[in-house]
């Protein structure tokens, strides 16, 4: 048996090892061509206590991590029983892919920010954190739902430092660049080299670290780069779609620092603020507006958050070029009609509901925790809908179900793809579904 923790001076032979023993027992429980097309492609990358890293090419890894990881998991456990999970990462290769922050964006500065009472608090943080690095706020954490700001402040931060503190390190990532980088480490034995990068440095910006969740090994890592940091005095700032106490499959250790120092709401922005917004966008585009009151009306259909308000306005400015007419009211109300939206983003809650409709039971039947058959299957079908249509986390996604873990959210997946293939009325009824939740009645929701 391959032995399963890999510690960072471990020969890469014992992982090469461990995973050719796994794919070989892949091999013989799917057909040559899945195996070829979804599993073969996939490399070992490193392990980290109970947790195989695997990498796989951005085009499969999304398909494959859904629909194999209890798969691979069974068959890596038959292999060495001490790993009992998987976890998928972008495909990376050479010094250049571990070493890759992400890209500054530099139009989002602070004095792009558009201001309003949802976001004028952790506006005034953020920049209080840029001016004084270490002496405000430490850590800084913003959270809010996605398309709020909260990547333009702390993008705002490093270009401000990146400016007037050249003499400054400063670091600005994600949660999952943050994995990805971690795990290369972990399979080039460049644990020292990454440590650096992330511990020797004077301010680290760190985007969406909810996504730490379900990355046990991870987590670790970053709660000593947190420590290491903060006991350094260098200043943290950080961010996540909710707050630090709603992250419940992080470790309480590191759901605490991150309230050790100050935590804002960014919250939506009220129809001036969007009003606003608008009319930048519409001046650095050097359009004309054919009437007073249309970007108004614009503002008035679109009021989820920044980025749905800048698509509706790419969108209708992409019609208004094409058909050769004005930026007017009229054409607003064409492109995008009330009650609709643009990019609209499917919520959980309406997954639910529709589910729990389909199959006669009510929503609370369906989250609960009752084993009859009908809320059971509603259950799994609802838990497999969420995974296909949404980008939560499988922990994410469990939490949303009754706080169910890992593995039986894996199971639901399971259990639901095996029987698409062999009962044709539950696949009538996810067509339908799905169906009904991409496109619904107009004016609903």
């Amino acid at each position: 048996m391959v032995a399963g923790q890999v510690s960072d001076d471990s020969p890469p032979t014992n992982l090469d090892a461990l995973w050719g023993a796994t794919q070989e027992r892949l091999r013989a429980s799917v057909p040559d061509s899945t195996y070829r097309l979804w599993l073969a492609p996939l490399k070992a990358a490193g392990v980290a206590g109970d947790t195989l890293y695997l990498q796989a090419p951005e085009g499969i890894r999304a398909w494959t991590e859904r629909r194999y990881s209890n798969l691979i998991g069974e068959a890596l456990r038959e292999v060495d029983a001490t790993l009992r999970q998987v976890s998928f990462a972008e495909e990376a290769g050479g010094e250049a892919a571990r070493d890759a922050a992400v890209e500054l964006n530099p139009s989002y500065t602070f004095d792009r920010f558009v201001i309003g009472p949802g976001n004028r608090l952790a506006h005034g943080a953020a920049l209080a954190v840029a001016e004084a690095p270490s002496e405000a706020y430490n850590p800084l954490f913003l959270h809010g739902p996605p398309g709020l700001g909260k990547t333009h402040l702390l993008a705002a931060i490093a270009n401000y430092l990146r400016d007037n503190a050249p003499g400054l390190s400063v670091r600005y990532t994600t949660a999952e660049c943050f994995t990805n980088e971690f795990v290369a480490a972990l399979r080039s034995a460049g644990a020292e080299a990454f440590k650096a990068r992330y511990r020797d440095i004077d301010v680290l910006l760190i985007d969406d670290v909810q996504f730490l969740e379900g990355k046990p090994a991870t987590e670790e890592e970053f709660f000593h780069t947190f420590n290491a940091l903060y006991e350094a005095g260098s200043q943290l700032v950080l961010s996540a779609d909710r707050i630090p106490s709603e992250l419940s499959t992080l470790a309480s250790r590191l759901r605490d620092r991150f309230e050790w120092g100050l935590t804002v709401a960014v919250e939506p922005p009220n129809l001036a603020t969007r009003l606003t917004v608008l009319r930048r966008l519409v001046e650095e585009a050097g359009v004309e507006i054919a009437d007073a009151g249309a970007l108004t009306e614009l503002a008035n259909r679109i009021d989820a958050n920044v980025r749905q308000l800048h698509g509706a306005l790419t969108r209708v400015l992409a019609h208004a070029s094409l058909m050769a007419r004005p930026l007017s009211s009229e054409l607003i109300a064409e492109v995008i009609p009330r009650g609709g939206r643009v990019a609209r983003a499917t919520s959980v809650e309406e997954i639910q509901q529709r589910v729990a409709e389909c199959f006669g039971i009510s929503r609370a039947e369906l989250v609960g925790g009752g084993r009859a058959a009908t809320p059971l299957r509603a259950r799994q079908v609802a838990i497999f809908l969420t995974r296909e249509l949404t980008d939560l986390s499988l922990p994410q996604n469990g939490r949303l179900y009754g706080g169910r873990d890992h593995s039986t959210v894996l199971n639901s997946l399971r259990r639901v793809e095996a029987s698409l293939g062999e009962d044709e009325e539950l696949a009538e009824k996810v067509r339908e579904l799905r169906g009904a939740i991409h496109n619904p009645v107009r004016g609903e929701r």
